[in-house]
């Protein structure tokens, strides 16, 4: 009997596709890549470090763009195992994902396997026995052109990280880092962010009304004045100013036209009825499913493909990384059967449905994301596998309800707008109007209503009844209700928003937004605030820096194109190498290489693409935001305030620097040391507020003396007393009687002890430290050493909304943590208390959790 290997990446799905295959059969896992370019030299064995310095960070640019791969030292054990397995068999098949990251890792198998039997390229799009045995069946051979666009994906990526980052080390900040894709989205973020500092408030008054038939009461809204329409929010630029000719009502504008409405005739004067209908929406792909996780669950982009992948590899969903809508045959039958079956025969239409591409570079190769097989597994299999409260069963509900539903009819219904008018008591004709929609047919809502990223925005399946009435019948006041309104600034993103406006734009493709947002909160370029991603300052630096120097790298139709540039490559219409070469050598424009030429980065002012003006003081001096080392910070002549990590870059007016900059720094003289006469401060530092004992003289490594403020003090308060009691701090309490060694007093990461040699034992109180005598510490160190006893929280976020366990907040060793009891997860360096939601909480355990089964898996 023939003998095969069958190699996959992960090994869950090894372990669902060996259930499909016969005994003839042996199925691996690489565990993902198994190659990639060195990120040093030390990376590279010995014998080759020569290699580094003849290329430019492991890419050879000299000679065809050739990179150096090494086995990652996380797969050199695997990739001996595999070699081993390899010569007990006949025929190797590589059963990677299809697209270019699986189509790479069969490629990469190939080189360092180097196997003397055939080898099969062996594609499907579900994990299911007749895919399997169907693909078993009819192998391919690689496809070159698609390992090349990875390849180019990671040379370009390699290219401009190395090259630009270090820019951003010597003018902005040490461990800043660029990316192609990434330094384009964060550039999203913080053009958002300016839109919302210019924004200028403009203040306008309604007047609503609750008007009534003989049949019911319904709500109405003012929209013209003698003919005139009153202003409304989208009349307003960003700037304040109205666009349009429109009538701007003041609030005593709005009270005088509801006193001379009271006594007035309200009549009918249109009724304009119109034929609703709305279409299914198509079947989810990757961006679509992204979105609508974040909408429904809150989920980020991480955890909502995290838990897909999970789906996939255990034969639930067909392969999740897609931008196509379009559905196989089969999967139409298998919907239109559980719609015939759950909903009867009126919500089934004639003929199937289809849904071409819709994405740029789409392959109608590709499937939508849908339930696995010729017959859909049931919703409450996946939550029997999983657990009913699981993000796998949440998500796969979500994509068989939506791929069920585009199999279905229409929703019908009728759009009805009443327009009513009255004189007040001066002649002045006042036009209202109400709006309404009944639906007569559901079609297709009865089974899935799709989110809104504008939480007031009306869900589609949501009606409004009016009562019947036609033109010329009467109605009567019930309410008049002047309101005071302001305009908004523009929403910032969501995680859902972002991946919408990143399709939009052609940035990125389906298996990178997720890593495109995980890693910009990583480098904290964005924090999250409840579902908000709100820039930094760290990333107005980055982006300034990157739009005045590097500006096609951050322009968004020059990255679009090279997404299509990818796409020509793995279509095999554009050749690899020229295409690096124009890259970074240029044609006809610089390439990267000039771009980060010295003379180039000499040009460079740091403090200048540094500098965020907020506005000018009364001295006539500017204020201006900056992103230091340490955190942000505002500077105003000589004097500097930290700005709150957690206080948004909209939210920094001038009023507010001005607060921050007339608050106590922290940094004042206390007093002379009579003692020393050294000069005593009061500081705010990096890690806490602390008493200092004179200054660091020039040319000397000494530093000098410092203390911690306890818990207790302020440091606005503090006296020279208490900075000088604090100074004594390790306090020499007296020797101890069996070897004469010293106990101190002292306090430190977990708070007051005192300490003989190896023996330690905790005060109760830091005040202790002042007061603690040689018998209090001879009794504490005679007493057996104790546990330390586990810390109250912080702060309690509540039930997590997944799995319902209690989700606090604790101060650990190494700073501040969330925990559910079962999974911690620290925080990150823009999260705080006040800040952190228990969605937020919620979404950071699960990411954790789910690269913790990774891990297992492995």
């Amino acid at each position: 009997m023939t003998k095969k290997l069958v190699i996959v990446e992960s090994p869950a799905k090894a372990k669902t596709i060996s259930r499909f295959l016969g005994d003839d059969f042996i199925v691996e896992s690489s565990i993902g890549h198994i190659r990639d370019i060195p990120a040093r030299a030390a990376d590279l064995p010995e014998k080759k470090r020569g290699l580094w310095k003849s290329t430019r960070f492991g890419v050879d640019v000299d000679n065809d763009f050739t990179p150096i791969y090494i086995v990652t030292d996380s797969s050199k054990k695997q990739v001996r195992l595999l070699k081993a397995k390899l010569k007990l068999v006949d025929e190797l098949y590589l059963a990677t994902d299809e697209d270019r990251e699986g189509e790479a890792i069969a490629w990469h198998l190939v080189e360092e396997l180097k196997p003397k039997v055939p080898v099969r390229r062996m594609v499907f799009h579900e994990i299911t026995e007749a895919a399997i045995l169907e693909a078993a069946a009819n192998p391919r051979e690689i496809d070159l052109p698609l390992v090349q666009a990875q390849e180019t994906r990671r040379i370009l990526d390699r290219l401009f990280g190395y090259e630009v980052s270090p820019v951003l080390w010597r003018r902005v900040q040490k461990g800043l880092s660029a990316g192609r894709v990434q330094s384009p989205a964060t550039r999203i973020l913080v053009e958002r962010e300016r839109e919302r500092i210019a924004h200028v408030r403009a203040e306008y008054t309604g007047l609503k009304a609750v008007l009534a038939t003989d049949e019911t009461e319904f709500p109405a809204a003012l929209k013209t004045v003698d003919g005139v329409r009153v202003a409304e929010g989208a009349d307003f630029g960003a700037d304040g100013e109205l666009r349009r000719d429109r009538l701007l009502l003041t609030n005593q504008d709005a009270v005088d036209l509801s006193t001379g409405l009271v006594e007035s005739e309200f009549a009918v004067v249109d009724v304009e009825r119109k034929p609703y209908t709305r279409r299914p929406y198509p079947p989810f792909r990757t961006s679509t499913l992204q979105q609508e996780a974040g909408r429904k669950f809150r989920f980020g982009a991480g955890r909502t493909m995290s838990a897909a992948q999970r789906l996939y590899e255990a034969g639930y969903i067909s392969y999740m990384r897609t931008d196509s809508t379009n559905l196989s045959s089969t999967a139409v039958q298998a919907a239109r059967s559980l719609v015939a079956e759950r909903y009867g025969p009126s919500f089934l239409p004639a003929k199937p449905r289809s849904y071409g591409k819709q994405t740029k570079g789409a392959q109608e190769a590709h499937e939508a994301i849908r339930p696995a097989g010729d017959r859909f597994q049931d919703i409450s299999a996946a939550a029997a596998n999983f657990g009913a409260s699981s993000d796998e069963a949440r998500v796969y509900e979500l994509i068989w309800m939506r791929t069920v539903a585009s199999q279905m009819n229409d929703a019908k219904g009728e759009s009805l707008i009443v327009r009513i008018e009255a004189d007040t008591l001066d002649a002045r004709t006042c036009g209202f109007q109400s709006s309404g929609r009944t639906i007569t047919s559901p079609g297709f809502l009865r089974a899935y209503v799709e989110g809104r990223d504008d939480p007031d925005a009306a869900l589609d399946d949501q009606e409004t009844h009016l009562p019947h009435m036609d033109e010329g019948d009467a109605v009567r006041v019930v309410e008049l209700d002047a309101t005071d309104h302001e305009t908004k600034p523009p929403a910032r993103y969501t995680e859902a928003s972002l991946i919408k406006r990143l399709e939009e734009l052609g940035i990125g493709r389906p298996s990178t937004y997720a890593s495109i947002i995980a890693t910009i909160l990583d480098r904290e370029y964005a924090r999250k605030q409840g579902t908000a991603l709100i820039p930094t300052w760290r990333a107005f630096s980055v982006v300034s820096l990157l739009e005045q120097f590097f500006s096609d790298y951050v322009d968004y139709d020059f990255t679009a194109r090279m997404e299509a540039d990818l796409d020509r490559i793995a279509s095999g219409e554009q050749e690899m190498v020229p295409y690096l070469d124009a890259f970074y050598n240029g044609n006809g424009s610089p390439g990267l290489k000039a771009l980060v030429a010295e003379d180039v980065l000499d040009r460079i002012d740091p403090k200048a693409v540094n500098s965020f003006p907020i506005g000018v003081g009364e001295d006539g001096q500017p204020i201006v935001a900056r992103a230091g080392q340490y955190g942000p910070y505002l500077q105003h002549g000589e004097r500097r305030a930290s700005i709150p990590p957690d206080l948004p870059p909209d939210e920094l007016t001038l009023e507010r620097s001005l607060e921050l900059l007339a608050a106590p720094s922290g940094d004042r003289s206390l007093g002379t040391d009579p003692g020393s006469g050294l000069e005593v401060f009061a500081k705010a530092g990096r890690f806490g507020p602390y008493v200092q004992l004179g200054e660091r003289d020039a040319g000397t490594k000494e530093k000098p003396k410092t203390a911690s403020l306890f818990k207790t003090m302020s440091l606005d308060e503090i006296e020279l007393e208490e900075a000088l009691n604090l100074l004594t701090i390790p306090r020499v309490v007296g020797a101890h009687p069996d070897d004469g060694a010293p106990i101190e007093a002292l306090n430190g990461r977990y708070g007051p002890y005192v300490k003989w040699g190896r023996e330690s034992r905790s005060l109760e109180t830091e005040e202790q430290l002042f007061t603690v005598t040689l018998e209090d510490a001879l009794a504490l160190l005679a007493q057996p050493r104790q546990r330390r006893g586990a810390k109250p929280p912080l702060a309690e976020l509540g039930p997590d909304p997944v799995t319902g366990r209690e989700i606090v907040v604790k101060d650990g060793r190494f700073g501040l943590y969330m925990t559910d009891g079962e999974t911690n997860v620290s925080f990150r360096k823009a999260e705080t208390i006040e800040n952190v939601t228990v969605e937020h909480a919620s979404d950071r355990l699960a990411e954790k959790r789910a690269k913790g089964s990774a891990r297992k898996k492995k």
